[in-house]
């Protein structure tokens, strides 16, 4: 995992370096990666304090459990997962997580793996069986594709590689959140806009909302929606992070959005990748690495599944996803037309578990200090302790320039 963390913040680095000298037509800056930096930002949300407090990753109800015939991995973070997944499974309880955990525990036992992941991932929920081996090689860690052959967008000489550029967020929880925070700390003016029926998690949103802007549109509602495609005329880079399709009814197909605005770089964010039958599911970073087999290599002498020493799927393809819009700015920069990019967890795991070997590292325990790394911001939450970013030129910025706001509190424009 240590080497798949280098190389993500190494190529987000170097991007953006190579961005910001050809804004200004100088040499390319020296690019570092710091281990204890790399280390400490991708467990970015465990680092967090808010006031002093430590937010809870994952619920009670998100988990391993085992079954007749192996194990499951839940994900029941958010309220709408969680009463999906009880649904499913036909319990009913009204009382606190802690007092359902033997009841699901319970019915678990008494059913197959892949009968609760078929029956759960029916009615909206999320489970996935635990692979017991390596998944086979998997989608395309980055995919590209120029589109049309619209005029170069220059680009002004500027401070830090992507001041000036606008970006449409629309993504939610980490991997899509940490790409445009990457973006956000080099200089981009990132929008983050969400459903209001949809809300994000406070904690969450204070990890991955610095440098950046929320607000709130309802794309069913003709006043948002016109809103919305004002912001979208005025935009250089839209990001989404839904299932494929999934947009689609409200026109932001990329090739519709790519049709009405040549030159937009469009980049979509999925979990299992953009074909195959698991491709309009919904997934998070525990459960990619559930069904694709690195639960089972990282399980205990016990034999319980294990998971990463970081949610590196999530991290590691946000900063691929900052790296693959940066470096699409710049081919954009070069020669003109609007660009298509495709990235997915699924997709980082599989390289992950195919293409990289790892290599032994002398003196560990120091590189892993996070002290240096960790830095304190007032905001609207309340004081943050949160780690700084991990992208690193020289001249680069050593830290957001401005707090997250309240999720979805900001209006609905360009600063």
């Amino acid at each position: 995992m240590r080497e798949l963390a280098r190389a993500c913040v190494g190529v987000s680095s170097l991007a953006a370096a190579e961005l910001l000298a050809l804004r200004n037509r100088v040499p390319v800056p020296a690019v570092r990666v710091n281990e204890a930096a790399v280390a400490t930002a991708f467990v970015s949300e465990r680092h967090l304090r808010i006031d002093g407090r430590a937010p809870t990753s994952f619920a009670p109800l998100s988990g391993f459990w085992q079954t007749t015939d192996g194990w499951v991995r839940t994900h029941a973070n958010y309220p709408h997962h969680r009463a999906r997944l009880l649904s499913a499974l036909g319990i009913k309880g009204t009382g606190l997580d802690r007092a359902l955990v033997g009841m699901l525990s319970k019915e678990l036992a008494s059913r197959a793996a892949r009968e609760v992941q078929e029956t759960v991932y029916a009615a909206g929920g999320l489970a996935v069986a635990v692979a017991s081996a390596p998944a086979a090689a998997g989608p395309a860690l980055v995919e590209t594709r120029r589109v049309g052959r619209s005029s170069p967008r220059l680009l002004a000489p500027a401070r830090v590689p992507a001041q000036g550029v606008r970006v449409l967020d629309l993504t939610r929880v980490i991997a899509g959140p940490v790409g445009t925070r990457t973006l956000a700390l080099l200089g981009a003016d990132v929008l983050r806009v969400d459903a209001p029926q949809l809300a994000e998690d406070a904690d969450a949103h204070a990890d991955t909302g610095v440098g950046k802007r929320s607000t709130l549109l309802d794309l069913t509602s003709p006043g948002d929606r016109h809103t919305f495609e004002g912001l979208l005329s005025q935009a250089d880079v839209v990001v989404t992070g839904y299932r494929p399709g999934a947009l689609d009814r409200h026109g932001l197909a990329p090739d519709a959005l790519l049709a009405r605005h040549p030159g937009l770089i469009v980049a979509q964010l999925c979990a299992w990748g953009w074909s195959g039958p698991w491709a309009d599911r919904r997934g998070f970073d525990s459960l990619v690495q559930a069904g694709t087999g690195i639960a089972a290599i990282e399980a205990t002498a016990d034999g319980r599944p294990g998971v990463l020493p970081a949610q590196a799927l999530d991290h590691g393809t946000g900063y691929l996803l900052a790296a693959a819009v940066l470096r699409a700015l710049s081919d954009r920069q070069a020669t003109g037309g609007g660009r298509h990019l495709r990235l997915s967890l699924a997709g980082t795991a599989s390289w992950l578990l195919h293409d990289i070997h790892p290599a032994p590292v002398q003196g560990e325990a120091d590189l892993y200090d996070p002290g240096s790394w960790l830095t304190e911001t007032e905001s609207p939450y309340g004081l943050l302790r949160h780690a700084l970013p991990p992208v690193h030129y020289d001249g680069a910025p050593a830290n957001w320039n401005r707090a997250p706001a309240r999720w979805g509190t900001d209006l609905p424009n360009w600063a």
